[in-house]
């Protein structure tokens, strides 16, 4: 189950080896001859269009822990009825090219109480029935509203009301080192969630499959995920979800990664709205900027987004953009790095001009691009 890979305002971090490799973490849970435990989504999790759509989404939640703590099992007590079980049903191929049944598994969190859940794109991918088991027993159909492989989320629709809503946090807040808590139906076991505790690991991680397939903007965990995990929430100290569980580090021990939710929110939204999600196009693929490779190509600043490729016809062909241009700035921010720029380009919308300033050689160069709307698969 591959989407397609995006060939556009990426930085190329290095690539995860595939010996085991990075994994989802959807579960399969009869033999299926398409590999659903492999990873091979492109997210770009940063804030999509105007960031403006509005929806039933409730606000930002800021639930801090006392000055005693909250304890764990609290916190589990809270948000186990917005956990919900995701069983997914489809057709795929075997080696003969005969259709063969597939099951999968996952997890949701209720986004809505009238009934929108958030979950991994991969978790529903190719599914021809989805089916939502809630903490109080009831099992209740769920039809796609949008699924957006890019980012890997999704939301689905169950029929019903007064439902309650995960408590969707601030991800910015987050610091290396804090602890997190992840709540997941691992492995579909029977009973409920599954509870894991760990620390933040690492923040605004990017992964590269073999395949090149990337996943940016990741909280990185050595709370324990496994299959069963996708879509599960990752919860800070206080039951703020901050995170949606995504994968592991196949070849690893205890490296888990989620989506953070404060860039996912803005995703989440167009989906509820429009069942898609609109992107801005520059047109460019871009590395970071390092002292070695500073002295390397004798550049004239330490830091910021090299161009390596401009699509042709793209917004930054037009605009004059080349290769071995470094941008330096977009719009008056500061780019050290190419999640830095990709990260500006996307607050914008397709149609607004962006003015961007290049180092060319030892010039300081200012351009205007105006971006347009990124196809899929581009």
């Amino acid at each position: 189950m591959h989407e397609n890979t995006i060939a556009e305002d990426r930085d190329r971090p290095l690539a995860v080896r595939r010996t085991t490799g990075v994994r989802r973490v959807a579960r399969a849970i009869l033999p299926a001859v398409v590999a659903i435990g492999l990873l091979s989504q492109c997210t770009d999790a940063a804030r999509i269009g105007d960031g403006k759509a509005t929806s039933s989404l409730p606000p930002v939640s800021e639930k801090a822990p006392s000055s005693n703590g909250v304890s764990i099992a609290s916190i589990v007590d809270e948000i186990k009825p917005s956990v919900v079980a995701v069983f997914s049903q489809g057709i795929a191929r075997d080696r003969f090219f005969q259709s063969v049944p597939t099951r999968g598994a996952g997890t949701g969190l209720i986004a809505t109480a009238d009934g929108h859940i958030l979950t991994n794109s991969h978790v529903i991918e190719g599914a021809q029935e989805v089916e939502v088991l809630l903490t109080d027993g009831r099992r209740l159909p769920a039809r796609v509203v949008g699924s957006d492989a890019e980012a890997d989320l999704a939301v689905i629709k169950v029929e019903a009301a007064n439902l309650p809503v995960a408590p969707l946090g601030d991800s910015d807040k987050l610091k290396v080192g804090d602890t997190v808590i992840a709540v997941g139906h691992a492995l579909a076991l029977p009973g409920g969630p599954t509870v894991t505790r760990g620390i933040v690991s690492a923040l605004d991680r990017s992964i590269r499959e073999s395949n090149g397939a990337l996943l940016r903007n990741l909280i990185q965990t050595d709370a324990a995920i496994n299959p069963g995990n996708s879509g599960g929430a990752l919860l800070d100290a206080a039951g703020n979800v901050v995170g949606v569980n995504t994968a592991i580090a196949g070849e690893a021990q205890n490296i888990g990664f989620a989506i953070a939710i404060t860039p996912a929110r803005s995703i989440l939204e167009q989906l509820i709205t429009s069942g898609k999600v609109v992107r801005p196009l520059l047109g460019v693929e871009m590395a970071p900027v390092t002292p070695a490779l500073a002295t390397e190509q004798n550049l004239d600043v330490e830091s910021g987004a090299m161009i390596v490729q401009v699509v042709p016809g793209s917004p930054a062909e037009q605009a004059g953009m080349r290769v071995d241009d470094v941008i330096v700035r977009i719009n008056g921010t500061e780019v050290d790095d190419p999640n830095d720029a990709s990260n500006a380009v996307a607050m914008h919308k397709p149609g607004d001009e962006v003015e961007i300033t290049l180092a060319r050689g030892e010039e300081r160069v200012n351009v205007k691009a105006t971006l347009v709307e990124k196809a899929p698969g581009q």
